[in-house]
């Protein structure tokens, strides 16, 4: 029986910054591994620092590895956090590639394989309540779960 990894919005975020920003999942596993702070530097953002990235997993049980080579699923998104996440995982733009409202993110577009992950990865407070299949992959509508 397998269990799901759990990550929370923060440490996900710092996750696919890294893949965002072409660090290759190798480098990125010797880092968590050995715990190197320093191996992010070069992905490192103002806002996005990983200082705190291994003292955090730990202290909340986060299992990177795992995480990183079997998928995870996010405890719970922000809307803003959200958007944040479709930004660093996938390279897009708020309000170029999406639009992020009171509780609904409209006009995600995905490819297919990146719409699975999305569905993987999202967290419960959230579902995708709209998809339509388009030329590129499918066109998603997302909403708070609480809204739906």
């Amino acid at each position: 029986m397998s269990t799901e990894i759990k990550l929370s919005q923060s440490t996900a975020i710092r996750l696919e910054q890294a893949r965002g920003k072409g660090m290759p999942e190798a480098d990125i596993l010797k880092a968590i591994q050995a715990k190197d702070v320093a191996a992010f530097d070069a992905v490192s953002e103002e806002h996005y620092r990983y200082d705190t990235f291994f003292s955090y997993a730990d202290e909340h049980g986060e299992k990177l590895e795992e995480a990183l080579l079997n998928g995870y699923r996010i405890t719970f998104n922000t809307r803003g956090g959200l958007g944040i996440w479709l930004e660093k995982a996938f390279n897009l733009q708020a309000d170029k590639d999406f639009t992020v409202g009171e509780g609904i993110i409209t006009g995600l577009q995905l490819t297919a394989a990146q719409a699975e992950v999305l569905e993987q990865r999202l967290a419960w407070n959230w579902v995708i309540t709209d998809a339509k299949e388009i030329p590129a992959g499918r066109e998603l509508t997302l909403k708070l779960r609480a809204l739906v």
